[in-house]
Formats: C-alpha cells, structure tokens, sequence
C-alpha cells in the first residue's frame, strides 16, 4: 500500500471549472479514473470541505488529496517467457503479441501471462498501473500493443486512449463475400443470457467499427479495421452481427458456411483453424514525451500467413 499525499493551488485561468477537470489538468500523473475514485471516496479536500466531481472550484482554492493506492501489481510475479519487443525507448516498449497467451493475471490464469513476462523483461514496470500495459487484447488475439515505462507515459497514453486519439487497426479473415466496405455502429453490452458473452444490444455501450476489404475469396473476405471505440470484444461481436463472423472464433462463429463450389479441403483447413483470425496490426499514437507522431506496426502472424497462403493457392488453382 502506497501512501499519496500532494497539494495543488487552482490557478485563476481555471476558476469555475468542475473539481474533477481541474485535478486531472494540474495532475497529469495520475489517470482521471483515480483521481475521480479519490474524490467520491473522500480522499480530497478543497480548502478543507469534501466536494462532489462535478462541484466547481475558484482561483487560488487549495486542493488537498491524501489517498491510499493499493500496489495492483505487488502480487503479480515476474517468469522468464519470450516476448516478441518490435520497437523500445525510454518511455515505451512496443510488442508483437502471440496468439495463445493472456494478458493480465486473473481467474482461471494465475500467471504465465503478458504481465508475467513483462516484469521479468523489464522489472521496473512492476512501478507501473497494470505492467505499464494500455489496452488489452484477447487472448486468442496477435498483433500490435504498447506499453508504457513509466506512470507519466501510461497515464498520457490511456488517456490519449480514451479520448480516441490513437489509431487502431486491424486485420481480419471472416466467412462469406462482403460487397464493400462501411462502417457497422451498434450498441454493445452485455449478453442477457450469457453473461461471459457480449452481444449487440439497446442497453449496451455505442461502439463504432470502420472497415474496408483487402481482398476476396470464394469462401471468405480479408478485411481491415479501424476502431473508433474500444468495447469488449467490439470487433468480434459486430462482424458476427453483421453475419460474417471471424473464422476461427470459438465464441461468436456460429454454424460455419461455405459457398458449394468450395473445396472440402479447403473447408476442412478453415474450419480447423484454432483461433478467431484476428491480428491488430497497427497503431498510430503521439509519443508520451516527446509528442511525435509513431506509426508501429507488427507483421501478421505466421498461423494467419499460413492460412491466407492455403486461401489464395486454392483461389488461384480455381482460375
């Protein structure tokens, strides 16, 4: 347990703005999620009174916060598991991720994850919110994902996250011929029935999906992604809405069809495929320290190289 005690003076340009707005302007270290927590929990004080975030603050009010902050990454140990490091300075460490492997410690998945082998990559990230990691992917997901050194650089870059100002994109193989590409917005939440499943729903979350076609096949389309918004499973769930599930998706693929004038070979090699055919190929952010514009990128993986070669030999031998 930490202990984080610090005072801040409102300066005049900011008076009669919301408590919280002014906390995370003139603490950029700290994510505007903390700071909110600290708030509501009574851990802050303005000259002396408990206000509410939405409460407005005046020029030169003293602003106290005396807060606990529990060490999430305290019981998270450090194991000796490759990581695939594409690019690395002293504010980020960007990787290529494997299919296979999880992303943080947690139920049913102890260890021998992401976090895991991160802290024995780079010890100093157990200093950092959740490893220094800044957005998740599945499990069975592979691609692009950045992490941050230093709790400067990962409270910059989650919000930089939230306020959708970095660029993902995305690589997928879904059964079916799409005409075109377009954009698919639908709200997203939780299943009603399946609670470990997230679905389509009124009651769920806006989310927006852009996507384009880089090629089509006779039993399936390459496409390429951009979220606007990063919900659960977004982009499994809305290709599956839209009724071209990802091949290989164990949860959202439903009953797999083929065209008839497919191969039974080449529906056997689809079918077999063992993941969702996913791969987050880019990101496109303005670094944390020194504000330039990286693009970093990670080269599909080789399971989906595999499978696009197999689809486009037998494309090919049809003529």
């Amino acid at each position: 347990m930490q202990q984080e005690n610090f005072t801040v003076v409102v300066p005049e340009q900011h008076a009669g703005k919301r408590l919280d707005q002014v906390l995370a302007l003139l603490c950029p270290q700290h994510s505007r999620s903390r700071l909110q927590t600290w708030i509501r929990n009574g851990f802050v004080s303005v000259d002396g009174a408990s206000l509410k975030q939405k409460d407005t603050v005046h020029g030169g009010q003293s602003i106290k916060v005396r807060a606990q902050v529990e060490d999430r990454n305290e019981k998270w140990i450090k194991q000796e598991i490759p990581v695939n490091v594409i690019y690395e300075d002293e504010a980020l460490i960007v990787i290529n991720k494997e299919p296979g492997i999880v992303v943080h410690p947690g139920a049913g998945n102890p260890d021998h994850t992401l976090v895991n082998a991160l802290l024995f990559y780079c010890p100093e990230l157990a200093q950092v919110p959740r490893a220094g990691i800044v957005q998740r992917l599945d499990k069975d997901t592979s691609g692009v994902m950045v992490v941050a050194k230093s709790l400067q650089a990962h409270t910059r870059l989650v919000r930089d996250l939230q306020d959708r100002r970095i660029a993902r994109e995305y690589r997928a193989l879904v059964h079916g011929q799409l005409i075109s590409g377009g954009t698919i917005t639908a709200a997203i939440g939780r299943h009603p029935s399946l609670r470990t499943r997230m679905a389509v729903t009124d009651k769920g979350k806006t989310a927006t999906t852009h996507y384009r076609i880089v090629r089509k096949y006779p039993a399936c389309t390459d496409i390429k992604l951009r979220l606007e918004t990063g919900r659960t499973h977004q982009i499994r769930v809305h290709l599956a809405h839209l009724g071209h599930p990802i091949i290989g998706d164990p949860v959202y693929g439903g009953r797999k069809r083929f065209p008839k004038n497919v191969s039974e070979t080449l529906r056997g090699k689809i079918a077999a495929f063992p993941r969702q055919a996913l791969h987050a190929v880019r990101l496109e952010l303005a670094h944390p320290l020194t504000e330039q514009r990286l693009e970093l990128e990670a080269p599909l993986a080789a399971d989906m190289e595999e499978l696009l070669d197999v689809i486009s030999h037998a494309t090919d031998e049809r003529g």
